[in-house]
């Protein structure tokens, strides 16, 4: 009479072979907890990094767009072929201009238009020096502009001088002493009251590390003797428009610049272009890491198949017994098959509680040393689940040679070997 083996049996076989070989299993396991265990922490780190891109470039504002000097020739843009955020080849380097401001304000649907004069001075408070990042704006527009809230205070005003909004790393830990309004501070000589302080934004741009005083102000303190603009800034009305928008702006600014075609000289953003881009690099990025942790799961397929090679060697016997009860070739594949799934499985369970304690782990670290979230790790439930599903499959693939070597084997021979 010819016995089968149900698939209770065939696990339990596989287990009690792995509960028997305690110290070979577990070092076995071990290459699969450590490849898993990457693939969860690196690709959660990547997965964590793009959405913290995105949060920051939510600050920017779907209804704005950016107009900066400069066109990248072999970089990507949106519309129209302008130049992109982003992108590689050569640069091709103009200056903006007070009358390109003025030719970005007669555009239909625009609502605000701000000519931004930027660099960088010495600022002095109490005892204590820093160099700072100092953005001159038009004082009429720019609070209608603002995305980043005031944590005391107020915007700049029409007719301001000598006053100055900070972001709120400059008054919380630029100095010992916290800046609080009505400070008095001197930026490259020259003093200045502070009438406003902003909110932490952690926003692209690092808006909390700059101080903000009028463009006029701004030129005197940089020592800038043109009328030249580092960058436009313009709202719109309509965000949905934002694009379009931004094509005829283009239009214009290259007609009045005697720019057209190659020769075009600077570069207009949306804060989608920008997205889209940075999310593709952090996609990629996110690859990569992924990539890594592969090659991690395949040297722990190697182990696998090598400690399945070994078992085979070592259970001859109990092959040729099975077999002589009647055990079918396919039942001995499924032995094996399972005893290596099972492998991958606790390895794969183990691996991620890891991935998830590391992944965890680097993100408070992150914020512990002052990135901001810049490490903040994603755990995706359907990462988990496709790695340890990843990991048993993994197993399985890496048992199919050993297992098809136990199947193949002949009873009486089996039966024979020392």
């Amino acid at each position: 009479m010819v016995r089968t083996v149900k698939n209770y049996d065939i696990l339990k076989f596989g287990f009690n072979s792995l509960t028997q070989r305690k110290l070979r299993s577990w070092l076995t396991i071990l290459g699969i907890i450590i490849g898993v265990a990457s693939m969860v922490a690196l690709i959660s780190i990547g997965e964590g990094a793009q959405a913290q891109v995105q949060s920051r470039l939510g600050g920017l504002g779907a209804d704005t767009f950016t107009i900066t000097p400069g066109r990248e020739r072999a970089g990507g843009g949106f519309g129209g072929g302008f130049g992109g955020f982003g992108g590689g080849g050569a640069s091709t380097i103009g200056n903006l201009t007070e009358n390109d401001v003025r030719v970005v304000k007669t555009t239909q649907g625009i609502l605000y238009v701000d000519g931004i004069v930027s660099g960088r001075g010495s600022m002095t408070y109490l005892t204590e020096s820093a160099t700072v990042s100092i953005q001159g704006v038009d004082t009429d527009v720019w609070r209608f502009m603002q995305t980043t809230g005031l944590a005391s205070g107020r915007y700049l005003s029409p007719g301001d001088t000598n006053v100055v909004v900070i972001g709120n790393n400059i008054a919380n830990q630029m100095f010992k002493q916290s800046l609080t309004i009505n400070k008095q501070i001197t930026i490259e000589g020259k003093t200045f009251k502070v009438v406003g302080i902003l909110q932490a934004s952690g926003g692209f741009g690092q808006q909390d590390s700059v101080i903000y005083m009028s463009a006029d102000m701004a030129r005197d303190v940089l020592d800038l003797n043109n009328r030249n603009v580092n960058s436009i800034s313009v709202k719109v009305v309509d965000a949905n428009q934002v694009g379009v928008i931004a094509n005829q702006t283009a239009s214009k600014l290259a007609i009045t610049r005697h720019v057209q075609g190659n020769k075009q000289d600077f570069t207009v953003s949306t804060s989608q272009s920008i997205q889209s881009q940075l999310s593709s690099v952090t996609a990629t990025l996110t690859m990569f890491l992924a990539a890594i942790a592969g090659i991690s799961l395949l040297v722990g397929a190697i182990g696998i198949s090598n400690t399945m090679f070994t078992s085979v060697m070592e259970r001859t016997k109990q092959i040729g017994i099975l077999k002589s009860l009647g055990a079918t070739n396919n039942e001995i594949m499924k032995i094996f098959i399972t005893e290596a799934g099972l492998i991958g499985f606790f390895g794969g369970v183990i691996g991620v509680l890891f991935g998830v304690a590391a992944a965890g782990i680097i993100s408070e670290l992150g914020v512990r040393i002052g990135f901001q979230g810049a490490f903040t790790a994603v755990i995706d439930p359907y990462l988990v689940i496709f790695a340890v599903l990843f990991s048993i499959i993994i197993g399985a693939v890496s048992g199919l040679l050993p297992a098809k070597r136990a199947a193949n084997l002949e009873p009486v021979e089996a039966l024979r070997y020392e």
